[in-house]
C-alpha cells in the first residue's frame, strides 16, 4: 500500500460565536484556506487535484448544497476538480482527512484537499413542514448544535441527552470533580497562550479580511482564548445544568466559526508538484459507544487504532484529543492511563481555549499535531475526537 503525506495546512483564526467571523458566509469561509494554499504553493498544478473533501456538521444554511464543491469553485479551483462534504459531526474534519488519506493509499487519488468548516454563528433556524393540511402547528428548531427533529424511537431507546449532559454523565459516573475540570481548563488556556506567545498558533493561521460595517477588518488571531484565566476564576462560574452539576462555560469548548484546509499527496505527486511532507497520515479507526456517554468515544477509537497498528500508547509521542469538555477529556485520559496534566496531551491547548467550530476541528487537530510532532522530533501522534450520538474517531500521524 502507498503512503499518504500531509504537505501543507492552513486555517482561519477561530472566531467567537457572533464574533469577528460572523459576517463571513460559510461557503466563503470554507474557500479561504483553500485559496490560501493555492497562493502559497504556485508550483502545484491545482487542476490535478483529484478531490476536495471537507467536513461540515450542519449543512442546513449557507453550507448546504455540498459546501466542499462550492468552496472549491469559490477558491478558484478549476471546475474539473470535484468535491464532497462529509458529516461525522464533531469529527467531520478528521473523517475528511482519513478518507483523503485512504484514497491516496489505495491508489484512487494522488492529490487531495481535505479539511472542514463550520460557521455556528450563521447556523439557521429550520422549520419543519406541517404534518397535516392547514396545520397551525409548525416546529422551529435551532440548527447551531445538538439534537433537532428527534425520532421518538431514538428517544425511547437511547435518550437524547445534550452534549453537555453526556459530559456531566461521565463526570458523575467516573468521579471527575469540578476542581479537576477547572484545573484542566485553566491549563488549556495557559498552554494556548504559551503557544500564541511562541508563535506556534500563528504558524497555523492565515489572517483573513472580514467586513466590519463600511470597513474591512483583518482578523489574524483566534478570538476565543481567555489568557490569564485561573482555576479560581473558573470556580466562580455557575454550572450550566443547575445546582449540583459541574460543567460550566469555562470548562467546556465554545460555539465558534472557522475553517481549515490540508493538502495531502502521494509520493509521486510530491515529486511532480515540488512538495515536501510534514507528516505521513496513517491508519484510522472509528468506534461506537453509548450516546449518553459519547465523550468516551476517543478511548475506544484509539484502542482500536493502536491494535490495528500493533502498537501501544507508549509508542506514541503526542496525543491530541478534542476538548469538547474538560470532564470528557479527563475521562478519556484517565481511561488510557495518562495523568491529568500529561505533557504529550494537547500541549498547545485545545478547544476549551481555542474554540470548536465543529466541522473544522478535526482538520485543525491534524495540522496542530503534525507541526508539533516535527517540533518535538517525535515519531508518532494520535489525533482523536468524540462524536455526538456516541462515536469516536482516531487517526495516526507519523513523521515522514
Amino acid at each position: 500500500m502507498r503512503s499518504a503525506f500531509l504537505c501543507a495546512a492552513v486555517r482561519t483564526p477561530f472566531g467567537r460565536h457572533r464574533g469577528a467571523l460572523a459576517r463571513v458566509r460559510t461557503d466563503d469561509l470554507a474557500a479561504f484556506p483553500i485559496s490560501t494554499l493555492m497562493a502559497r504553493l504556485p508550483a502545484v498544478d491545482w487542476g490535478a487535484v483529484d478531490d476536495v473533501l471537507l467536513g461540515c456538521a450542519n449543512q442546513a444554511g449557507e453550507d448546504n448544497r455540498n459546501v466542499a464543491r462550492m468552496a472549491a469553485l469559490l477558491a478558484g479551483l478549476p471546475p474539473g476538480v470535484p468535491g464532497a462534504t462529509i458529516n461525522r459531526l464533531c469529527a467531520s474534519g478528521l473523517e475528511a482527512v482519513s478518507q483523503a488519506s485512504r484514497a491516496i493509499r489505495v491508489g484512487e487519488a494522488d492529490l487531495v484537499v481535505a479539511g472542514g468548516v463550520e460557521s455556528m454563528s450563521r447556523s439557521p433556524f429550520v422549520l419543519a413542514k406541517a404534518e397535516t393540511p392547514f396545520s397551525k402547528n409548525q416546529l422551529l428548531q435551532d440548527s447551531t448544535v445538538g439534537w433537532r427533529f428527534v425520532n421518538p424511537k431514538m428517544q425511547a431507546r437511547y435518550g437524547t441527552d445534550s452534549n453537555a449532559q453526556t459530559a456531566e454523565n461521565l463526570a458523575r459516573e467516573r468521579g471527575i470533580a469540578r476542581e479537576d475540570q477547572d484545573a484542566y481548563a485553566a491549563r488549556s488556556q495557559a498552554r494556548a497562550e504559551a503557544a500564541r506567545l511562541a508563535g506556534r498558533l500563528a504558524e497555523e493561521i492565515a489572517p483573513i479580511d472580514v467586513p466590519a460595517g463600511r470597513e474591512v477588518r483583518r482578523v489574524a488571531a483566534d478570538e476565543h482564548p481567555r489568557p490569564g484565566t485561573t482555576a479560581a476564576q473558573l470556580a466562580a462560574l455557575e454550572p450550566l445544568l443547575g445546582p449540583g452539576t459541574s460543567l460550566t462555560a469555562g470548562n467546556a469548548s465554545g460555539i465558534n466559526d472557522g475553517a481549515c484546509a490540508l493538502l495531502l499527496a502521494s509520493e509521486p505527486a510530491m515529486a511532480r508538484h515540488g512538495l515536501e511532507p510534514i507528516a505521513r497520515v496513517g491508519g484510522a479507526a472509528a468506534a461506537g459507544v453509548e450516546p449518553r456517554v459519547m465523550g468516551i468515544g476517543p478511548v475506544e477509537a484509539i484502542r482500536r487504532l493502536l491494535d490495528r497498528e500493533r502498537l501501544t500508547l507508549s509508542d506514541v509521542d503526542l496525543v491530541e484529543i478534542n476538548e469538547a469538555f474538560a470532564a470528557q477529556v479527563l475521562a478519556c485520559t484517565r481511561a488510557l492511563g495518562l495523568p491529568d496534566d500529561a505533557d504529550l496531551v494537547n500541549p498547545n491547548g485545545g478547544a476549551i481555549a481555542l474554540g470548536h467550530p465543529l466541522g473544522a476541528s478535526g482538520a485543525r487537530l491534524c495540522q496542530t499535531a503534525a507541526l508539533e510532532l516535527g517540533r518535538r522530533g517525535g515519531r508518532r501522534a494520535v489525533v482523536s475526537l468524540c462524536v455526538g450520538v456516541g462515536q469516536g474517531l482516531a487517526v495516526m500521524l507519523e513523521r515522514p
